[in-house]
């Protein structure tokens, strides 16, 4: 299998959204050949402009690939597309390597790796962080699940993808540091926007807070680098009226599953499931589609 050093690999790439679609454009621009497919007519039309070829589902592309990627939007989804009886699993080539950068319920994440181990393929989880500006950069990070055998084979082809890949343990382990990792931002970013709230209420200028806060115990990178208040960071999204880098459901989507490994291991996240609430409040409130950093105008009263 040619997916080691600068060998190019056949890629069957399902799941073209915003994610998707230019993660898998990387992939053509490193030079390897692309089957794409996504329920969407669209989306494929845009990838075929791309330089892929369209496959009739995720069977037929994974027929003809050496490697699978997959990003799509929830576990019953990546259940479905693998596990199927024409699906990814059943269709693939013998000992085809499977990569599934969805963000997915630990659960199914193990559940698929495991069917797709007995069929003798190999598999990850790698859920990745950086958003959309990161897929289009090629700078996003991977979080790796699976055994040091698959890791070593999808390495080079997430690298094309990525800065930082991490292998962080076995089946399902890139999925529980994705959601553990979302939930500590999801919390901070609710911190530090009841600060520049409060700050508001104060009569304290938001760029004094952030002068002072960036500089001293408050430092963290949902104010430093994601200031959730227009002026003091000018790249974030709060100064293009919170278009969205990171989509506030999104957050509630991982928050949610956060919550749910929670409940399923007897861990207790008292903050965690505040943090669900507030996002699930936000998003109820019509603004699923901002930035995750615009929760500060819903605890300003002013959404």
């Amino acid at each position: 299998m040619k997916t080691r050093g600068n060998a190019m690999a056949t890629i069957a790439f399902i799941g073209l959204g915003n994610m998707g679609a230019p993660m898998m454009r990387n992939l053509m621009k490193a030079g390897h050949t692309v089957l794409a497919f996504d329920l969407s007519e669209a989306a494929c039309a845009a990838a075929r402009d791309a330089g892929a070829t369209i496959a009739t589902g995720p069977g037929a592309a994974a027929g003809e690939a050496e490697v699978v990627v997959t990003m799509l939007p929830a576990g019953k989804h990546v259940r479905e597309v693998y596990t199927a009886p024409d699906g990814i699993i059943a269709k693939a080539k013998p000992g085809s390597l499977f990569i599934d950068s969805s963000t997915v319920d630990v659960d199914s994440a193990r559940a698929v790796a495991a069917a797709a181990e007995a069929a003798g393929h190999a598999m990850i989880d790698a859920p990745v962080s950086g958003g959309v500006g990161g897929a289009e950069a090629a700078t996003l990070t991977f979080m790796v699940g699976g055994s040091d055998t698959a890791f070593r084979r999808a390495e080079p082809i997430l690298s094309a993808m990525g800065k930082a890949i991490v292998h962080t343990g076995g089946p399902g382990n890139g999925q529980a540091a994705k959601i553990c990792n979302n939930m500590i931002l999801g919390i901070s970013m609710l911190g530090v926007s009841e600060a520049f709230a409060l700050a508001e209420k104060l009569g304290l200028e938001s760029q004094k807070l952030f002068d002072v806060a960036s500089k001293s115990s408050g430092q963290c990178w949902s104010l430093t680098s994601y200031c959730p208040v227009p002026g003091p960071v000018p790249t974030s999204p709060a100064n293009r009226d919170y278009q969205p880098g990171f989509a506030a459901a999104l957050m509630l989507k991982d928050l949610k599953l956060a919550v749910e490994a929670g409940q399923s291991t007897g861990s207790p996240l008292p903050l965690g499931g505040e943090a669900a609430q507030m996002y699930a409040l936000f998003c109820n409130a019509g603004f699923g589609g901002k930035d995750f950093s615009g929760i500060v105008n819903l605890l300003r009263g002013k959404p």
